[in-house]
């Protein structure tokens, strides 16, 4: 998902009453409402909702707000201008109080429901009511829709109070997640990673909630203590927010004929879906059944690469839930999510997670996301009037979902032989090398970083062991060996290039797929630690230097960001790992 605009065309948005000439709100003008809903948007206890695709929803302000950080990244995209974000109708919107929007802003936003899958199998006991009908947007309320420069963009507020899917709790989150988050998406964005996009950040100066969270130097998995905490809100932004989950709500009322309108509101949902994230491969032109058969497709490939991209990076999402998939093929929802310093296959952020939704279990993970997003789709095939066209489109989307495999298995395939500067992929090497990393220990994003510079030996990876053991060294000199050589016979027997890849330009194409710095969680807590106190210096500094992954920096930022993990925070609860608490 490539949202870099062309500056030249960028029109300047100085106030929130130039954004409000670019609304469109596509989703509350074309779905159904929730007939149950109340239109002023004061719907804020848990409650079931049978039908529909939205609740509308007011947005809980956060009281007395104060402004922490934007993305000048995504505002100079967007073409706004810097102190927008400083403004009092703007801090005002964004920190949930939309009352006061000049129109056509609305002043009401959105929540919508999905349902919950985890590696392909359905669960309802997560929702208060054990039907599956309280479970969704519990603390995000959409509050805008734009056409920017001819992109759609929707706006959501995380952290903008109770809605009917809020299962009880407040509906807040506080300051410590939002900075993860904030940081965490215009980071990956700088990878090239598709993902959401921050736009603000605000915290109140006088709010605060409970949350259980760890004591100091903890080394427990749950947390230990209750603390509180500043609530803040941030605003994501993304094309839409459609998740898999979703689909599977829609698709599981209509495969079980829940309500007369079920079948409707699946193709209602889907279509929208296409109009919103696949219109530029999905000609409005074809039937329901063929856009859906290039759905799938099209959302395997973009599932695909993004987990493939997410290893590249070393990102491990923790908790790939269905409804934490987004049904455009972007990352979303930065809960506990982690950065792995020390390679290791089986890493896993989140003290709930489990292996199932470890590092390298990440493709398994998204292909039972994918099994449930078919699922999802067939209710639509089904419903064909010719029993020959619906038994060979079953028959296509069968194909497509049973191929997953094969499709993730090459993108993986491709990324390693990028990230090792290779032409072709080679199993031994990458088998032999993923061993040792694990036997020595190695930091995941130095080594490959230091390997990018194509060392005359060892010593410079050496950088990146986080132990020196004894009789590594032949051992890692051999695979060295063997890679040079693949590297020279790669240059010179690339039969697209029209001379052989010099050493320089190998280097150098290796440097813009292994990034030098990676957002790693004994970063972050510092962050938020003094954002906490007021000083938001650091936050500043991080995203500063997070948006420039791949760059050389300063010797300062290099001396700071680009090293090992300290010894004192290996297994210290929230530095290692986090509960889900937010």
């Amino acid at each position: 998902m490539s949202n870099r605009l062309p500056q030249e065309t960028t029109p300047t948005v100085a106030t929130l009453a130039d954004l409000a000439k670019l609304v469109n709100y596509s989703l509350m003008d074309t779905l159904n409402c929730d007939p149950d809903a109340t239109a002023n948007g004061a719907d804020h206890a848990p409650r079931q909702v049978f039908t529909g695709h939205y609740v509308p929803v007011n947005p809980t302000p956060i009281k007395d707000p104060e402004y922490v950080a934007h993305s000048k990244n995504f505002f100079r995209e967007l073409g706004f201008v810097d102190s927008m974000a400083q403004s009092a109708d703007f801090v005002r919107m964004f920190s949930g109080d939309i009352s006061q929007v000049p129109e056509p802003l609305r002043k009401v936003g959105w929540a919508t429901g999905y349902a919950l899958s985890i590696y392909g199998t359905e669960y309802v006991q997560q929702c208060p009511f054990q039907t599956g009908n309280g479970y969704g947007d519990g603390r995000a309320v959409s509050v805008l829709e734009a056409i920017i420069n001819g992109r759609r963009w929707e706006m959501q507020l995380k952290g903008g109070g109770r809605t009917p899917y809020c299962r009880g709790a407040d509906g807040r989150a506080v300051l410590r997640s939002s900075v993860r988050e904030f940081l965490a998406q215009e980071h990956m964005y700088a990878l090239g990673v598709p993902s959401s996009r921050s736009l603000s950040l605000y915290v109140s100066k006088t709010e605060q909630v409970n949350r259980p969270w760890y004591s100091e130097g903890s080394h427990s998995h749950d947390p230990d203590m209750l603390i509180s905490e500043a609530v803040a809100i941030s605003t994501r932004v993304a094309p839409s927010f459609i998740r898999v989950g979703q689909l599977e709500l829609f698709g599981r009322r209509a495969r079980k004929q829940e309500h007369p309108k079920a079948m409707e509101e699946l193709e209602k949902i889907v279509l929208h879906l296409i109009d919103r994230e696949y219109a530029d491969v999905i000609d409005k032109q074809l039937t329901t059944a063929e856009k859906v058969l290039l759905l799938a497709r099209e959302f395997r490939r973009r599932l695909t690469s993004l987990v493939a991209n997410w290893i590249r990076v070393g990102y491990c999402q923790g908790n790939f839930n269905s409804d934490n998939c987004a049904a455009g093929g972007y990352t979303l929802d930065y809960g506990p999510f982690g950065f792995c310093d020390v390679f290791n296959p089986h890493y896993q952020p989140w003290t709930g997670g489990g292996q199932h939704f470890a590092f390298l279990n990440q493709p398994v993970a998204a292909e039972g996301n994918f099994h449930m997003f078919c699922t999802a789709l067939r209710p639509l095939l089904s419903s064909m009037t010719s029993m020959t066209s619906h038994q060979d489109s079953l028959r296509q989307l069968d194909e497509i979902r049973s191929g997953f495999s094969t499709v993730m298995q090459a993108e993986m395939e491709k990324m390693w032989t990028t990230k090792l500067g290779l032409g072709t992929f080679h199993a031994a090497l990458f088998s032999e090398l993923e061993t040792l990393m694990v036997q020595t220990p190695v930091d995941y994003t130095i080594f490959f970083r230091e390997l990018s510079m194509l060392p005359d030996d060892i010593v410079p990876l050496k950088k990146s062991f986080y132990q020196d053991l004894e009789g590594m060294d032949q051992r890692w000199s051999a695979w060295l060996t063997k890679w040079k050589s693949l590297i020279v016979s790669a240059s010179t027997s690339d039969a697209n290039a029209a001379q052989p890849r010099s050493r320089d330009e190998i280097s150098r194409q290796m440097k813009l797929v292994n990034p030098k710095y990676s957002l790693r969680e004994w970063f972050l807590v510092p962050a938020y630690s003094q954002a906490s106190a007021g000083n938001y210096a650091l936050i500043r500094e991080l995203q500063e230097v997070m948006t420039q992954p791949y760059a050389e920096q300063s010797q300062d930022v290099e001396d700071k960001y680009y090293r090992l993990k300290p010894s004192e925070f290996f297994e210290v609860a929230g530095l290692s790992y986090v509960s889900c608490s937010s």
